[in-house]
């Protein structure tokens, strides 16, 4: 939209790639509580929180752009009537650009709102990112490298990050009434060609905002935070490319 500009023409070889660092932090959590925002067509694997923060760069269909993510998921499998996969499927994304929004969320399902999203902070060996909305913060993330992965080690990273099942619920209501116009699951294949990775210490903190602070997201905020931190599981701060197969996404039933 605007559709009577025109677009782009669909090209079904289309493959989006950037530059890529990110640091994911993984943590352990209250199963039953952090069930009760997976929806019923998947199953929860583990009782797991994946936080990712992703400074994307060199971006192709951006002209070279740039832009900041961060992405919160939940390992999952799918149970449909014809497909059955793992995956990840995202809670919520959030990017500090227009232009991936859109996309992410008419195109693949992914939930993506906006924040403002600081790029990493580096006093080696510490990083450090905060993520907030209008001047207030709602999300720390902050590692201590311990070294470099090396060896058989960065093999399994490797093979891990190649290939990745990220779901969506592709969710678009109906216009001046309750319910969904549009609601189905959708797969949005991508990977990343990780050519560097440290292991290290890391350690997340949400901060509550009220509805003043953050008058559209506050409840979003306020359900992760409601999830304990019982103890963080894996952390990993990675460079490489990312590839996403845009135009590969599809409906999963």
């Amino acid at each position: 939209m605007p559709v009577h500009f025109g677009g782009c023409k669909f090209d079904p070889e289309t493959i989006i790639t950037q530059r890529t660092t990110a640091l994911g932090i993984s943590y352990e959590t209250d199963m039953a509580l952090l069930e009760h925002y997976i929806p019923e067509a998947f199953e929860l694997l583990a009782p797991e929180v994946q936080v990712t923060f992703s400074k994307f760069t060199e971006i192709n269909w951006m002209q070279g752009g740039q832009y900041n993510l961060i992405n919160v998921a939940a390992p999952v499998r799918f149970h449909g009537k014809k497909d059955h996969l793992d995956g990840a499927y995202s809670l919520v994304v959030w990017e500090n650009k227009t232009a991936p929004i859109l996309g992410g969320r008419e195109q693949t399902g992914i939930p993506k709102i906006y924040a403002d999203i600081e790029d990493l902070h580096i006093v080696r060996p510490h990083y450090s990112t905060t993520i907030s909305y209008e001047g207030n913060t709602f999300l720390t993330m902050d590692f201590e490298a311990a070294g470099p992965i090396n060896g058989e080690e960065l093999d399994e990273i490797t093979s891990r990050f190649a290939s990745m099942n990220t779901l969506g619920w592709r969710y678009i209501p109906k216009v001046g009434a309750p319910g969904a116009e549009l609601s189905q699951f959708v797969l949005y294949p991508q990977g990343m060609k990780v050519e560097m990775a440290q292991a290290g210490t890391g350690s997340l903190a949400w901060t509550e905002l009220t509805p003043m602070q953050n008058p559209a997201q506050y409840y979003i905020i306020s359900s992760l935070a409601s999830l304990p931190v019982k103890r963080v599981t894996q952390t990993t701060l990675t460079e490489g490319t990312t590839i996403l197969h845009a135009m590969g996404a599809r409906v999963i039933e």
